[in-house]
Formats: structure tokens, C-alpha cells, sequence
């Protein structure tokens, strides 16, 4: 990501666009070498950006002909210097090869991102979703109640 008003929003665009095109490189070039990621998905952390390109690597292959598209809501940040941090909600929405829409859900977002040789680069991420105290399970879809 090169130098912008507001890093988060940069990120957040650049990650949607490597996402909808399954670019592994793309996707991966947001992050620092050291990125530290708390995950929705499967595991508690993941550690480095080899981990976190393999984890994007198995689900871009998972996809097959299908295509993700991201969007955000409510995207707040701040930036100081060469920190910058912001909070978004995400839909993740699946299309069919025809474009037909398949399914989706919401998640939180956390980026904290630090200026590295003049880029931004994500050094944390954090994604949850509220858990539903009787059933136990993540509630990810957003009544937009905020």
C-alpha cells in the first residue's frame, strides 16, 4: 500500500480488490513480514507471513470457480505518525461463476498498521464475531443495529 490519507481505508479497498481476483501475492503484500493475526477461522493466531499466505493460499484454492466480494460499513480509524489503526464491519459475500449470489456473512474487523520503508503494512489483524450465549455458536450475520 503506498502512502494515503487514511491507511485503514487503503487496506481495507486493497484487501477487498485481492480477495474478488484470489491473488495470494496481492494479498499477502498488505501484511508485514511479522504480521501477528487473531482469526475468526479455525485457529486462535497465526504467526508470520508465511502462515498468513498459506492461510489465504487454502482458501483462494477452496473457492474454485467461485468469487468473493468484500465490503465494509462503519469504518473508523486514526492515524499518528507512522501507527495507524481502525475497526470496520465486513461482509464477505459468495458468487457463483454466473455471478449468482450464494451466500454471506458479517464479521468485525481490527487492523493496527505501521509504516514500514514508506508503505503501510499490517502488522495485526483481529477478526471476531459475537457468540450467541445459549446455542454457543458466532453470530455472523449483522442486524445493522450496530
Amino acid at each position: 500500500m503506498s502512502d494515503t490519507h487514511d491507511p485503514f481505508l487503503a487496506a481495507l479497498d486493497a484487501y477487498a480488490a485481492a480477495v474478488a481476483a484470489k491473488d495470494v501475492d496481492a494479498f499477502a503484500a498488505l501484511y508485514d513480514d511479522d504480521v501477528h493475526v487473531f482469526d475468526l477461522w479455525g485457529r486462535w493466531e497465526l504467526r508470520g507471513l508465511a502462515a498468513w499466505r498459506a492461510m489465504a493460499q487454502e482458501w483462494f484454492g477452496s473457492l474454485g470457480a467461485e468469487t468473493v466480494a468484500v465490503t465494509y460499513a462503519q469504518a473508523h480509524s486514526h492515524t499518528g505518525g507512522e501507527l495507524a489503526y481502525g475497526h470496520a464491519f465486513l461482509t464477505y459475500t459468495a458468487h457463483a461463476a454466473d455471478g449468482a449470489r450464494l451466500r454471506s456473512l458479517d464479521n468485525r474487523i481490527s487492523l493496527a498498521l505501521a509504516r514500514r520503508d514508506g508503505r503501510w503494512k499490517i502488522v495485526h489483524e483481529h477478526t471476531s464475531a459475537p457468540v450467541d450465549h445459549a446455542s454457543g455458536k458466532a453470530v455472523l450475520k449483522r442486524d445493522g443495529a450496530g
